[in-house]
């Protein structure tokens, strides 16, 4: 890749994850691997830069071979401050984004996202199951971080409004939907590994908490 079609990637991991009883999702054990380990490899083949929102623990996020950054206010405000940090600190014209808690979504499915990106004039695509958006997958057009910037200053935080306020595709992954599962409590992370990693478990807010 040459040129604004270059890509960079980030990981978001820089939740408080109320709902996993504060523990640090990224880092918790799906199968015998961390959780983030699995969005990392996903990104991985299509990233010219591959970047970890950590909010915490980043001396072990730092232990995957990639740059650590963090919000620039320590107030976990949410999966937009972490986006907002990596289009700040993304060499690329175009930026995937990625939960550290969702380890069944492979880089065949970022790759649709750029190319609905690079086959329309929008600013974003976005993840659509064929009933609800997934914002935290996403591809970006890094310019957009001054926009985002202004709206984070304003108190505002709703990711999906943010989206809405520029030009977007949506993505349909109709077909597989449970490539976006995500793990937001102990009794989803028990019931997901009982499972074998089948079935859809993901909650009615895919955003990280």
């Amino acid at each position: 890749m040459s040129g604004q079609n270059k890509v960079s990637g980030v990981v978001l991991a820089g939740g408080l994850a109320r709902r996993m009883q504060h523990r640090d999702k990224g880092l918790i054990l799906f199968g015998d691997r961390p959780l983030v380990s699995y969005a990392l490899a996903a990104l991985a083949p299509l990233a010219q830069t591959l970047l970890i929102s950590a909010n915490r623990n980043q001396e072990q996020y730092r232990g995957f071979g990639y740059r650590v950054i963090s919000d620039a206010n320590p107030t976990f405000d949410g999966p937009l401050a972490g986006i907002l940090a990596a289009l700040q600190a993304a060499p690329a014209q175009i930026l995937l984004t990625a939960p550290c808690d969702s380890p069944f979504v492979r880089t065949e499915h970022f790759q649709k996202l750029l190319d609905a990106l690079h086959g329309s004039t929008a600013d974003i695509a976005v993840a659509f199951d064929g009933e609800r958006l997934h914002p935290v997958f996403a591809a970006i057009r890094t310019p957009l971080q001054a926009d985002l910037q202004d709206y984070l200053l304003r108190g505002e935080r709703k990711l999906q409004v943010w989206f809405r306020r520029h030009a977007m595709v949506e993505v349909d992954f109709g077909t597989v939907p449970e490539v976006f599962a995500n793990i937001n409590s102990p009794a989803e992370l028990e019931a997901l590994q009982l499972r074998g990693g089948l079935g859809r478990v993901a909650s009615p807010d895919s955003e990280p908490s």
